[in-house]
C-alpha cells in the first residue's frame, strides 16, 4: 500500500458527497479509509469553508456541494470545484451533489 497519495482525504470525501449527497459518515470513513470521526471532522471542515451544506432530513443528513466554490490551490483561483470534482468523478460539473441533473 502506498505511502503517500494525490488526493488528500478532504478531497476524497467531499468526492464520496458528490456522488452521493445522501452517504452517512460510516460509509464516508469506509470508503476513504479512515475513523468515523475523523470523517466528521473532515466533513465539519468542509462545511464551515463553505464547500459542503448540510441539510437535516429526519434522521440523516444529506449534503449539497456548493459546486461553484473555487479550489484552494488553484493558481488565480479560477478553477471550481465543481469542475474538479467532475474531472475526478466524471460527472457533469455542474451537477456534482446538486441533485438529480437537468433534463
Amino acid at each position: 500500500m502506498p505511502t503517500w497519495g494525490f488526493l488528500t482525504n478532504h478531497a476524497l470525501v467531499l468526492l464520496c458527497i458528490a456522488r452521493d449527497p445522501g452517504v452517512r459518515l460510516r460509509d464516508i470513513a469506509a470508503s476513504v479509509g479512515i475513523t468515523e470521526r475523523s470523517a466528521f471532522g473532515i466533513v465539519s471542515d468542509l462545511a464551515v469553508a463553505g464547500y459542503i451544506v448540510k441539510e437535516k432530513g429526519g434522521r440523516r443528513n444529506r449534503y449539497r456541494v456548493e459546486t461553484q466554490r473555487p479550489v484552494p490551490e488553484s493558481a488565480e483561483g479560477n478553477i471550481a470545484i465543481g469542475d474538479l470534482l467532475a474531472l475526478l468523478g466524471g460527472q457533469d460539473a455542474g451537477a456534482a451533489g446538486t441533485g438529480p441533473e437537468p433534463g
